[in-house]
């Protein structure tokens, strides 16, 4: 995916109105990060973490090697969590979401991307459908589950959903 196609996958999920700190769990090498920076306004903020080193070379972000789902993250103050093509790795999502929650300085905001498919496969584990994620979010009390994009995989024949839960 180009950095301009992650962009407007993404656009209609980030609001720009004020400097905001957001995290990226699974960023591999940086491309959502980077589209999500370059929706933000100036001085945002983006901490990017990846279970593998990645080197972002980004001014407005930093990067911590973690597998978001096991270890302990220091993460606080955050205005939004992205989290683009790894909950598919993520067997216990609710157990997952619930340690996120606090994280927050507010409401929870999570930018979610995935295949929009329940079959499993080597390179998806865990997958979760746009039908499922809302039927996941909603069993934990969010009410604003909104699928605001899809685009077709670049593998398969399958499409990806970018979704807002609130």
């Amino acid at each position: 995916m180009t950095h301009q196609e992650a962009v407007s996958f993404i656009k209609d999920a980030v609001k720009a109105d004020a400097i905001q700190y957001w995290a990226d769990l699974g960023c591999g090498s940086g491309t959502f990060t980077r589209a999500l920076l370059a929706l933000l306004p100036a001085d945002s903020h983006v901490t990017a973490i990846d279970r593998e080193n990645q080197s972002l070379n980004l001014a407005d972000a930093d990067f911590i090697k973690a597998n978001f789902e096991k270890d302990k993250l220091d993460l606080s103050d955050l205005d939004g969590i992205l989290i683009a093509n790894a909950l598919h790795y993520v067997a216990d999502k609710p157990a997952l979401i619930r340690k996120l929650e606090p994280m927050f300085a507010n409401f929870p905001r999570f930018i979610i991307i995935e295949y929009d498919t329940d079959r499993s496969n080597a390179w998806v584990p865990h997958p979760i459908s746009i039908k499922n994620l809302k039927a996941l979010f909603n069993s934990l009390g969010y009410r604003n589950v909104e699928k605001l994009n899809e685009r077709r995989s670049a593998y398969g024949s399958g499409k990806m959903y970018c979704a807002l839960v609130s």
